[in-house]
């Protein structure tokens, strides 16, 4: 089996490329090669495994070779995110609408219908005035974004889906809540922060929040949202609608940082500071915060217990010593 990841030398690119290659198996298989395309090459210890290869340069400038590779199964995660796309227009056009379409034309040009799982976004779905989003978000609920970013994975979704009707691809699209506790440095995300609040205090760093404390928010832990993807990509039928919405932690952010707090003290939780910005709180409280997704229910999958597991989670992984101040 020959796996490609876009955004592979990425965070939850990497996750997921380790992830598969700690499987006993994927749909059914061994991954043979997993193919890693990104402007930057992987980490070191995936490069020291003989199944990882990669393709470093921009993806839609890649595409034409694609088509000679011949893939299983491609994992699409490769885009710009959401600020950076409300801020740069053009950037998001290219990065999420033209580097999909090519990579999709590529696909269809190597002729073995592969697999295909696109990493959409729960920003698919806005607070339209006009058309207020229900209470709670059902499988079944219309798509209304409000920022180029969820527009342009919205396209994507049913470019993807038209791909799949036509029979050029088994294409599914994988809708993710922001992912928190990411590491490393903050992206362009409008969601960003759910990251640095607690990722920042638990390195004994400052942080600033840039909404109001009473802001709910829909979250998945990055192993969650991977073994969402791979569920997704084992699936052997959806059955109708292609796209799907992953299980969602629904909390507030005071209970975020209650949860720091609970893990790493009343001195992890004063190092944050709140500072509004008008700007990402916009973007941030016309996401939905209360999904039920039934259809991600049948495949196995599950949200986050709870934010104290997270943090746990991430204090294991990153081998972090709490205490201190």
């Amino acid at each position: 089996m020959k796996i490609l990841i876009t955004g592979g030398a990425g965070f939850l690119g990497s996750l997921l490329a380790r992830t598969l290659l700690q499987r006993e198996q994927f749909m059914g298989r061994m991954p043979d090669e997993i193919v890693r395309a990104d402007l930057a090459r992987p980490a070191a210890d995936l490069l020291s495994d003989a199944r990882v290869r990669p393709l470093v340069g921009r993806l839609i400038e890649q595409c034409p070779a694609i088509v000679n590779e011949k893939f299983d199964v491609v994992f699409h995660l490769a885009a710009a995110v959401s600020a950076e796309c409300e801020a740069d227009f053009e950037l998001g056009l290219r990065s999420n609408l033209d580097t999909t379409r090519a990579l999709l034309d590529a696909l269809k040009a190597a002729g073995n219908r592969p697999r295909l799982i696109f990493a959409s976004s729960a920003a698919v779905f806005g607070n339209d005035p006009a058309l207020p989003l229900p209470a709670i978000i059902r499988d079944d609920t219309l798509p209304t974004p409000q920022t180029s970013y969820g527009i342009q994975k919205f396209i994507c979704e049913q470019l993807v889906a038209d791909y799949t009707r036509k029979g050029f691809m088994d294409g599914r699209s994988a809708r993710l809540m922001t992912v928190s506790v990411r590491p490393g440095q903050p992206n362009g995300a409008a969601s960003g922060f759910l990251s640095t609040i607690i990722r920042e205090p638990l390195h004994r760093r400052p942080a600033v929040c840039p909404v109001r404390p009473e802001t709910p928010v829909a979250l998945a832990s990055p192993h969650n949202a991977i073994e969402g993807l791979i569920a997704v990509g084992e699936s052997e039928s959806l059955g109708g609608r292609i796209a799907v919405n992953l299980p969602a932690l629904t909390t507030r952010v005071s209970e975020m940082l209650d949860a720091l707090e609970a893990v790493a003290g009343k001195a992890a939780r004063d190092r944050v500071r709140f500072e509004p910005d008008p700007v990402i709180a916009r973007i941030v409280e016309g996401w939905p915060s209360v999904f039920d997704s039934s259809r991600a229910l049948r495949l196995g999958l599950q949200p986050d217990p709870d934010m104290i597991s997270i943090i746990r989670r991430f204090v294991s992984d990153h081998a972090i010593t709490l205490g201190g101040t």
